[in-house]
């Protein structure tokens, strides 16, 4: 693994250890809660950030980890979660988390620096790795959400 492919997949790395905390002890029903005003769950933000990794994959030459179904319920400009009998529940989020990491992984473990620089947007001039590089910052702006909506549940604690 080169130093960069390290870097981007230590960043799916640490979002995943921040997912693992920040729902430790919560329940599918208290990833659903909403703030008084129109924001996201924690449900949709997970959601949300296993989709995006579908991004990295297809970047990365590969099948999506997350189906078309699930896409749908959490794509940019998607509703925020809040309906038990259509979220995916927490448990399956959280195992499409860790499991997206392995794929995104694997490919980076055998990626050089050369194939990061293919250009996938002649227009702007962005090579896959600027683009994987921006979705995992992306994902990693969603895994920061993760405090305040752990919070919502009425935790009051502090568990990073």
């Amino acid at each position: 693994m080169t130093a960069r492919t390290k870097r981007i997949s230590d960043t799916f790395a640490t979002n995943n250890y921040i997912a693992k905390v920040q729902t430790k002890g919560l329940s599918h029903e208290d990833s659903l809660i909403q703030a008084p005003f129109r924001a996201n769950t924690m449900n949709w933000v997970l959601g949300h950030m296993l989709v995006n990794r579908n991004g990295v994959l297809e970047l990365l030459g590969q099948p999506p980890y997350a189906n078309p179904e699930t896409d749908a319920l959490y794509r940019y400009e998607s509703d925020p979660m809040t309906d038990p009998n259509t979220a995916v529940p927490l448990s399956d989020l959280l195992a499409g988390l860790k499991e997206s990491h392995r794929l995104i992984e694997t490919v980076l473990q055998n990626m050089d620096d050369a194939a990061l620089e293919q250009i996938v947007d002649e227009e702007k001039g962005k090579t896959v790795g600027d683009q994987v590089e921006w979705l995992a910052w992306h994902e990693t702006y969603h895994a920061g959400q993760l405090e305040l909506l752990r919070q919502l549940a009425g935790t009051d604690d502090k568990v990073i």
